[in-house]
């Protein structure tokens, strides 16, 4: 494959030179969209204020704290967390370790505790299983009508084929391409849509489906 090595362009009188990461609606893309940049810049942040809440932490009742926790800490590793599909373990378990320091925190459990317990009494999906449930999620909402058309459009359902998205007598087939493109949404909406039990599928209510996918995973992520 040949590379291009300057695709600088000029508009009026500005040139406009490529850079290797660039930021968008919050999220950091690198050129080779590993997400390296994003998960790094995230975990420093998300640890910053970990600190900043710590020193705090004694002044303020559970609720509280894991209020301010959520708003500063876990919707940043929250955010946008679909991109992070299909991601190296290695990089996935930076983003964990944020959530397993949270945890920490707001249960005051000691740095070298088990953490999967403390994970399960706070009924809290590891990163895995939460990113999962966001593609979950908004699979339901683009076969249900409840999601934007560019959104709705990437999922392509086949009637009449061996497997369904919808229930066992209508669905798709999804492609398996190489490399970075099995994480696509078009991709891997299809393959995690697939594996869910046909009653989480046939679920109409959005409601109900948040509820009994959150149950499913996380009997799924811990084994239960």
């Amino acid at each position: 494959m040949l590379k291009i090595n300057d695709c600088t362009i000029r508009v009026g009188t500005t040139d406009i030179k490529p850079v290797s990461e660039v930021r968008n609606l919050g999220s950091w893309l690198d050129c080779d969209f590993s997400m390296s940049t994003h998960i790094s810049k995230s975990c420093s942040a998300a640890f910053l204020w970990l600190h900043n809440i710590k020193r705090v932490s004694k002044f303020l009742s559970r609720d509280k704290l894991e209020t301010v926790l959520y708003a500063f800490v876990t919707s940043s590793i929250d955010y946008c967390n679909e991109l992070s599909y299909g991601l190296p373990d290695c990089e996935i378990a930076k983003l964990q370790r944020v959530q397993n320091a949270v945890a920490q925190l707001l249960t005051s459990s000691r740095k070298y505790d088990h953490i999967t317990p403390v994970l399960q009494e706070l009924h809290w999906l590891p990163v895995k299983f939460r990113i999962h449930f966001q593609i979950l999620l908004l699979t339901f909402k683009a076969l249900n009508g409840m999601a934007p058309a560019y959104t709705s459009d990437l999922i392509i359902v086949r009637k009449h084929a061996r497997y369904s998205l919808r229930s066992l007598n209508s669905g798709t087939l999804p492609l398996h391409p190489a490399g970075k493109m099995k994480r696509c949404f078009s991709v891997s909406a299809p393959i995690l849509w697939i594996a869910l039990p046909a009653s989480r599928r046939s679920i109409s209510s959005i409601f109900i489906f948040k509820s009994r996918l959150k149950t499913y995973l996380f009997k799924l992520a811990f084994s239960l």
